[in-house]
């Protein structure tokens, strides 16, 4: 059995596999995902599993030099807390914390996913819970 913080077998094997540019995009429950993206569906209840813990686990595993989230987020359409947690996180990877998050219109995030190497679906049921993670290199 893997050790480790990301044991289902979907996710390590997205995890293992992007390089340097590949996009990952962590979506709340209800983000359209684009025909012909990698749908990995984590989702099992309302709520379940959340948001941050799925974007937690990536940000252990993965090197993001990039974050973008929807203006709708940080403009007020999701719970102050919620957002004020979600950018925190992001901020905490050094790459992003020196450019700051991007931030963008939600149908321009809707946009992006359709160059995303995989969408990994969450049970989140907070408005406009998604961000889309550029990932880096470790040097």
């Amino acid at each position: 059995m893997k050790r480790g913080t990301i044991l289902n077998p979907a996710l390590a094997r997205l995890v293992a596999s992007v390089g340097h540019g590949d996009l990952v995009v962590v979506a709340d429950a209800g983000l359209p995902i684009p025909p012909g993206v990698e749908r990995i569906d984590l989702a099992y209840a309302p709520g379940r599993p959340p948001f941050l813990d799925v974007l937690d686990a990536l940000l252990e595993e993965l090197e993001v030099e990039r974050a973008t989230v929807a203006a709708e987020l940080t403009g007020g359409a999701a719970p102050e807390p919620f957002a004020r947690a979600l950018q925190a996180r992001l901020l905490a990877c050094p790459k992003v914390a020196r450019q700051g998050l991007e931030v963008v219109s939600h149908e321009a995030l809707k946009r992006l996913t359709a160059g995303a190497r995989a969408v990994v679906r969450t049970g989140e049921f907070t408005p406009y819970a998604n961000v889309v993670l550029a990932c880096g290199v470790v040097f």
